[in-house]
């Protein structure tokens, strides 16, 4: 439902977001902190949550969002299939894994 364009441009939204390479990767940091990667072959993006917002945006629907199947995933990195994700869950998405990484000025801006 949503092609890497457009999730670059929802990520690139937010105060001190910034785009950088990450290996075969396009890494979206706030003050040097990565918090969301996008790779654009395979249209998904991986975004870094608490245990709990793990769970949450996982029952979703764990076909779309879903624990990167290592020790990556259990320290909350996430893969969303943007192919299937709706434009609203990803803005969440989005929002939730910014507000973890950037400073606390920045993240209560933003906070809901």
């Amino acid at each position: 439902m949503v092609n890497s364009n457009s999730a670059k441009k929802l990520a690139l939204e937010f105060d001190g977001a910034e785009e950088a390479p990450h290996f075969e990767r396009i890494s979206f940091k706030v003050n040097k902190k990565i918090f969301a990667t996008l790779d654009t072959k395979s249209c998904q993006m991986v975004f870094k949550f608490t245990e709990i917002e793990q769970s949450v945006f996982s029952a979703y629907d764990n076909t779309v969002i879903y624990p990167i199947p290592n020790k990556w995933g259990k320290q909350g990195w996430t893969i969303v299939e943007l192919k299937n994700v709706k434009k609203e869950v990803l803005k969440d998405a989005i929002r939730t894994s910014y507000c973890n990484v950037a400073p606390k000025p920045l993240a209560n801006k933003y906070s809901i």
